[in-house]
């Protein structure tokens, strides 16, 4: 895959704090570990190859599309930035207090990447279903991961 189709030379991709005193407060004194059939381990991530996807190339649409998400699977939002690219494409992240939600589209290939990686109690398979709702691709490639898994 070529990334450089990616980079724009007039982009910002410089991300700041600034409004950083605005984000919510989150008590972190749990360890926020899944205990899973058996298992522990700090989360599940979820990878989603969306194949012949729509609504790739706004991104206040798909800021809105992967709040709604995390909403849906228990997620605490602290902060969502997306990038539009020149012509075309978006990447992005919902940074959550179990993790993220990050994509990267190509609008011109109807191809986006999706990452779902939660901490918890969420169940990061809820925000499966609003991401096919939200950009109703033809063909999904779907792998799970267990992070941190303890021996």
């Amino acid at each position: 895959m070529d990334h450089t189709t990616l980079h724009d030379q007039d982009a910002d991709v410089s991300v700041t704090a600034e409004n950083e005193e605005n984000w919510p407060s989150v008590n972190n004194d749990s360890d926020f570990f899944v205990e899973k059939d058996g298992l522990k381990f700090a989360g599940t991530h979820l990878l989603l190859d969306l194949w012949g996807a729509s609504n790739l190339d706004d991104p206040d649409s798909i800021g809105h599309s992967l709040e709604e998400a995390a909403r849906a699977s228990g997620a605490t939002i602290l902060h969502t930035h997306m990038h539009h690219f020149t012509p075309t494409g978006v990447s992005g992240v919902v940074v959550l207090a179990e993790s993220h939600i990050s994509i990267h589209t190509w609008p011109e290939k109807g191809f986006a990447a999706v990452d779902v990686f939660m901490c918890g109690t969420c169940d990061p398979y809820k925000a499966v279903q609003v991401v096919k709702r939200a950009f109703t691709p033809s063909t999904i490639g779907f792998s799970e991961h267990r992070r941190g898994l303890l021996p």
